[in-house]
């Protein structure tokens, strides 16, 4: 079976890299094709990843709380430029403030997010929605 490809990174002016080295290292332990884009990823820079490794996924991590305002507008940009069908999985401290994660899951479900996930989601969670999604058994 071919590797599924997961492209990630950490959107907008967000400088943190560890959680993101994780999450790479658990998506691989687990067989994924992982494209990391690094820390300060706009959203051109994950699109064009996307098409150009013809990815399967899109995963945009934020810490910094500002992942709302950085991810508003994704899911446009992706049909746009013919990922319509990409899954975008979003996580993280994506707001600014205490927040109930209910509304905050579900601002981004209405923004064309397949999932989000609060702060401090355990990565083997993604991972089995990862294979849900993808059909992987």
């Amino acid at each position: 079976m071919e590797k599924k490809t997961i492209v990630t990174g950490v959107i907008g002016a967000d400088v943190h890299a560890v959680g993101n080295k994780i999450i790479t290292y658990a998506l691989e332990k687990e067989g994924f094709n992982v494209v990391n884009l690094g820390v300060m990823v706009s959203q051109e820079e994950y699109i064009a990843a996307a098409i150009e490794t013809n990815a399967d996924v899109i995963l945009v991590s934020s810490l910094y709380g500002h992942g709302e305002i950085d991810c508003n507008g994704l899911r446009e940009k992706c049909d746009e430029a013919g990922l319509k069908s990409i899954p975008l999985l979003v996580g993280g401290n994506l707001v600014v403030g205490k927040q109930d994660f209910v509304d905050v899951e579900k601002r981004f479900l209405a923004m064309g997010f397949t999932k989000a996930y609060p702060p401090g989601t355990a990565i083997e969670t993604t991972i089995a929605d990862l294979k849900e999604i993808l059909a992987l058994s």
